[in-house]
């Protein structure tokens, strides 16, 4: 890499991540698709799929790549949910996740952990394991802004 496409700036950059939110509704209550992380930080926890933002890619495409690669599910449906930005949420450093939601309800017939996913299915958002991160306030905050009024 030549100087000229090294840049130095004065303040810290935040990393970018996108998230994943796929509700299912194939028992009383919705059901979200989760995976168990293979690596640090949080092995072992449930998240929801996800990742990095490659520097060539929009959030929206770095989402339908790392649900693919986790879930093996593949989708052009996703809508925005929000942005979670709190200071500390990532213990690698500054992150900044964009999360994107759908509903899918053949999820369950196709999941198939790959990437750094040791493992997934589906919880019903009513028993739900520990989960890494803050992504139970995030679901938390889905659920109740895009299912309904209950408390996880």
């Amino acid at each position: 890499m030549n100087d000229k496409n090294v840049y130095c700036y004065k303040y810290p950059r935040p990393a970018y991540t996108a998230d994943c939110i796929i509700f299912t509704e194939k028992s009383e209550y919705a059901e979200v698709v989760l995976i168990k992380r293979a690596f640090e930080p949080f092995k072992n926890y449930w998240a929801f799929p996800g990742g990095f933002v490659d520097i060539n890619e929009t959030g929206y495409d770095a989402a339908k790549r790392e649900l693919l690669e986790e879930t093996g599910l593949k989708t052009d449906n996703l809508s925005e949910f929000g942005v979670f930005d709190t200071p500390g949420r990532d213990p690698r450093g500054r992150t900044v996740t964009v999360v994107y939601y759908t509903f899918n309800n053949e999820a369950a017939i196709n999941l198939i952990a790959g990437d750094d996913a040791a493992e997934v299915k589906l919880f019903s958002v009513k028993n739900l394991p520990e989960l890494a991160f803050d992504h139970k306030k995030i679901l938390q905050k889905a659920v109740n802004e895009l299912i309904y009024n209950i408390q996880l």
